[in-house]
């Protein structure tokens, strides 16, 4: 198994929120030979099932999203140049002059560009300005109108970045999706040792749709599966960066994290304090096969698990995560070390979780 090939297959498959179709494809096919069972659900997750080995064996839901964050076809202008609003959280200051895919009514993608204004015809005011998605233009060359509508596209059709990939200095790669293909490539790993060292748990590993949307496909997975255990596998912010570096402690490249805590409070006031008993267990599990973890905890971000937690009568959840620098641009860098890790640590976590392990929060 090359994990930089799995990576790049992943990420080079566009995969807007909502239509997630073509990374499902890669997922399912890089995943199925190592399961005993997979499917599609209604919503378009992969669900990959690896039956345990006791009787009455807890069930376990490791869970990635397959979607990218991109934009909405908002109108189609006269000239042929395209508006468009945002899906997910988009960093409106790298987006002029980005490469883009739109993908049309039926299926197909059709490439683009976030125009610029001329640098010559600029004012110095206008140079140092960061406009709004909405007053964006693709340019797809088109001259009007008619030439957009007759290659497919309209009025909400996705728009993803153009997706990349590319192999940097030491273990390192760049490109596109990396939130969450990293986590995607985890799973693959993972699943490939748990069917050589079979759990006794039975293990599902998702890839979920929806996360850049409104974080809630994995729950209808949930739903299905109604996990005991619920691990989420997501990027992290790294605090490698000389703009980030006085914020956190995580680096790229020094192994996966557990996540201690988030709290997303622009609108949705929802969050995750994971199980204590998963968090004590994942840094044992780390110790004792000497995988290099490190500690996250940020405000401002949410995952999957927040609100996989509330599902049934409470799902017992743990994040674990990879450091990735740039999040949610265009080159997002990630290690191969740290997803290779990330991917032996849910190996590890889940062919050691047995029936009787405590699910509750804590005992009196």
């Amino acid at each position: 198994m090359n994990t930089v090939d799995i990576l790049k297959m992943l990420c080079l498959a566009p995969a807007p929120s909502g239509y997630e179709k073509e990374c499902a494809k890669v997922f399912y096919n890089e995943i199925k030979d190592y399961v005993d069972d997979i499917y599609l659900d209604k919503m378009g997750s992969v669900i990959a099932c690896i039956k345990g080995t006791e009787q009455n064996a807890l069930n376990i839901m490791v869970y990635a999203h397959m979607d990218s964050l991109g934009f909405i076809v908002r109108k189609i202008r006269d000239d042929g140049y395209i508006n468009v609003d945002r899906l997910g959280g988009i960093p409106e200051k790298v987006l002029p002059c980005c490469r883009l895919f739109i993908r049309t009514k039926d299926g197909r993608f059709v490439p683009g560009v976030f125009g610029n204004k001329a640098h010559h015809a600029s004012s110095p005011e206008e140079k140092y300005k960061v406009e709004p998605v909405t007053s964006l233009n693709i340019d797809i060359g088109a001259c009007c109108a008619e030439d957009v509508y007759r290659l497919g596209i309209d009025v909400g059709c996705p728009v993803i970045y153009e997706p990349s990939f590319m192999e940097l200095a030491d273990d390192k790669v760049c490109g596109t999706a990396l939130d969450d293909r990293g986590g995607l490539a985890a799973l693959v790993i993972a699943a490939d040792k748990l069917h050589r060292n079979r759990p006794k748990c039975n293990v599902f590993l998702v890839g979920t749709v929806w996360e850049e949307f409104n974080i809630r496909g994995a729950v209808f997975a949930a739903r299905a599966i109604k996990p005991d255990i619920a691990l989420g596998l997501d990027v992290i912010l790294a605090g490698d960066t000389p703009d980030l570096s006085d914020k956190y402690q995580n680096s790229v490249g020094s192994g996966p994290t557990v996540n201690l805590y988030n709290f997303h409070g622009r609108g949705t006031l929802n969050g995750m304090i994971p199980n204590e008993n998963l968090v004590k267990f994942a840094e044992k599990t780390a110790h004792e096969n000497n995988i290099p973890v490190q500690r996250f905890a940020s405000l401002g971000i949410i995952t999957e698990s927040a609100y996989i937690q509330m599902e049934q009568n409470g799902i017992s959840c743990l994040d674990l995560g990879f450091p990735a620098r740039y999040t949610h641009s265009p080159v997002e860098v990630v290690s191969i070390k740290d997803i290779e890790a990330l991917g032996g640590l849910v190996a590890e976590m889940t062919s050691r979780i047995t029936p009787e392990f405590p699910l509750g929060r804590y005992e009196l």
